[in-house]
């Protein structure tokens, strides 16, 4: 917060990411009820859901546009953040608590905050369209979220 309004920002936190700059990616995922967003402006809590859009946007906009390869956009998403908080996750090894996303590289697919999971259903991005989203995630070996889509095909 606040959100990168200005091209040039927007532009300058691409090239971040692009040349390593930027370390990771983040959610600042806030979801807040529809009586507490209904609050004046200066009264109402900041933020929106970021979850359900997160992979859809990184998939669309950083690999599909060529910012990040996939690799890349994989290791920001997870591995360098483990690396950074020293944690033991973000890595495929053997021995290692499998968690994992399965994604659907090229899955058209627009938002629509009335399917949405979250808390609430605030984002500007209801209606956009997406290319790419998680189809299926394993923690330690448990399969928590497996998209309708989703076949052993």
């Amino acid at each position: 917060s606040p959100p990168l309004r200005a091209q040039v920002d927007a532009e300058a936190m691409l090239a971040g990411l692009a040349d390593g700059t930027i370390d990771t990616l983040a959610t600042d995922h806030a979801p807040h009820t529809a009586e507490e967003k209904s609050l004046p402006f200066l009264e109402a809590p900041m933020g929106i859901v970021g979850l359900e859009t997160a992979v859809g946007l990184s998939l669309t906009h950083l690999f599909h546009e060529g910012v990040l390869d996939l690799q890349a956009l994989i290791d920001r998403w997870s591995c360098a953040v483990a690396r950074i908080l020293g944690l033991a996750g973000g890595r495929l090894q053997v021995g290692d608590e499998a968690d994992v996303t399965l994604l659907d590289l090229d899955q058209a697919w627009s938002v629509d905050s009335r399917h949405f999971l979250s808390k609430s259903t605030n984002t500007p991005f209801d209606g956009h369209g997406m290319r790419g989203r998680a189809v299926g995630t394993i923690v330690a070996g448990r399969i928590v979220h497996r998209a309708l889509s989703l076949s052993a095909e």
